[in-house]
């Protein structure tokens, strides 16, 4: 056999460190988990303190590695911290699963009744956040000469879904980011890809919708069934393994789907 691809390990995260902001609720929770299952010892940064703290408790009860590290990614203060807590804890940053975003709180209306400080505050979490989230782990991962960040956008993106003009607005901005950042750090052996999720029923996506909202939208994708987080999570593995070494600045839709492309 010749020396090349793993194929037994190419899709292992274990030991790796993998930053998840949003980590502590909603998809976030679940990806927090689930990498930690994968064997990634994971840094939950969510702004929700106690219930990043909590999921990061359970994980470690479960004999598995996790710290929470309460955060508001919109901070560059706090940003900075997170990285420098996820280094001074596991010694390196491998990955950055840039999750955190306004959503779910956002009433559905017309765009032109959206209030201005509503919109900057969504540009500063799902947009700013994101870009300060980036840039916090690069120094660490430039060092390394290795990194995986998987930026979370929105299949709202490909359909134009509307009544939440300012959320699709930065999902949108995501993937802009996310190609233009690969060009500038792919020299540094940085990968940065993105995934525009579907409509997912998380925790905090069911508290927040509608029955009236939610039916009728299986109807649109290809699978008949409602979305949930761990449909998720194999893209998510798949884009921190080595076997997407090659790959950067991609974007993969995952909504069962609706949307194609």
């Amino acid at each position: 056999m010749t020396a090349g691809f793993d194929a037994k390990h190419a899709l292992q995260v274990d030991g790796r460190v993998v930053i998840v902001t949003g980590g502590g609720t909603g998809i976030g929770k679940v990806y927090s988990t689930r990498l930690a299952e994968a064997g990634a010892r994971v840094v939950i940064a969510d702004i929700a303190g106690e219930e990043g703290e909590a999921v990061a408790a359970a994980i470690r009860d479960a004999g598995l590695e996790a710290i929470s590290v309460p955060t508001d990614v919109s901070d560059p203060d706090r940003a900075q911290a997170m990285a420098d807590a996820a280094e001074k804890e596991f010694g390196r940053i491998d990955g950055l699963i840039n999750n955190a975003s306004m959503m779910s709180v956002l009433p559905r209306q017309s765009w032109l009744k959206i209030p201005l400080e509503e919109w900057d505050r969504v540009m500063a979490v799902n947009l700013r956040g994101m870009f300060l989230c980036c840039r916090a782990v690069y120094p660490a991962m430039e060092r390394q000469g290795f990194g995986r960040i998987v930026n979370i956008s929105s299949s709202r993106f490909w359909t134009g879904q509307p009544n939440r003009l300012h959320y699709t607005t930065s999902k949108a901005g995501v993937i802009g980011l996310t190609r233009a950042l690969s060009r500038e750090v792919g020299e540094a052996g940085i990968a940065v890809n993105c995934i525009t999720p579907g409509f997912t029923m998380s925790e905090t996506q069911a508290a927040s919708t509608s029955t009236n909202y939610s039916t009728g939208r299986g109807d649109r994708r290809v699978f008949k069934r409602d979305q949930v987080p761990d449909d998720l999570v194999g893209t998510v593995i798949f884009l921190l393994s080595d076997a997407s070494g090659f790959i950067t600045g991609q974007t993969f839709n995952v909504d069962g789907g609706e949307s194609m492309h």
